[in-house]
């Protein structure tokens, strides 16, 4: 009976392999030993390839930033900054763990970097100021990131567990909060309601809002 070859570890591995366990467990319960026994290895072994957690955590979060699409240069400014914050929303909603730690990073690495240079020719290609081209980015991200940590924190993901949520608020959960009430019975338990509606309207506020100052 052959035995089946164990396939080399390397720094690739390593950082596949966190960033899959980080989907399945999150970061409160990812650990180094965790990992060593998802790679059929020993912790040290990991610590040969990734001299130390936080640069293992390093290069996910760049791996994270490699999945986002860069603002197309082709596209008009706003259309390809709109481009890029949709497919932020949609990485981000496949590893929910990720949102509080892309820009903590004391060691960005080179995705990271092409990243925010890439959306900083987006936003000045649009005749930004630098104050404004900062302002801009700042909104957009804490944007981009806080609706992603909220979406995947609610009840079913903002999706039809939390409209079931909802239903079981209504009667004496909500008895004295009659707006709320209301604001439930009238747009949330609507056919087709999404919590993820709301991004789109909301990048396109703060866009176009961007247009409109540099325009001033």
């Amino acid at each position: 009976m052959t035995t089946p070859v164990r396939p080399a570890l390397t720094r690739d591995r390593v950082l596949d392999g966190a960033l899959a366990l980080a989907d399945e467990v999150g970061m409160e319960r990812f650990t180094i030993r965790r990992l060593a026994e998802r790679l059929d290895t020993r912790p040290m072994s990991i610590y040969h390839h990734v001299p130390s957690k936080d640069e293992i955590v390093d290069g996910m979060v760049d791996r994270v930033f490699d999945q986002i699409e860069l603002p197309p240069q082709d596209l008009e400014w706003q259309e390809a900054i709109r481009l890029r914050c949709l497919s932020a929303r949609d990485v981000l909603g496949h590893h929910p763990w990720a949102p509080p730690l892309m820009e903590s990073r004391a060691s960005p690495g080179p995705a990271m970097l092409r990243h925010h240079d890439a959306m900083l020719a987006a936003l000045r290609r649009g005749g930004l100021s630098w104050e404004l081209t900062a302002h801009g980015y700042a909104m957009l991200d804490s944007f981009v990131y806080g609706f992603a940590l909220e979406e995947a924190n609610l009840p079913g993901g903002g999706g039809p567990e939390m409209v079931e949520h909802a239903d079981g608020l209504l009667g004496e959960g909500l008895a004295g909060y009659p707006t709320l009430a209301a604001f439930t019975t009238d747009w949330v338990l609507r056919p087709g309601y999404s919590f993820g509606a709301s991004f789109e309207f909301g990048l396109d506020l703060i866009v176009d809002g961007l247009a409109r100052a540099a325009a001033r």
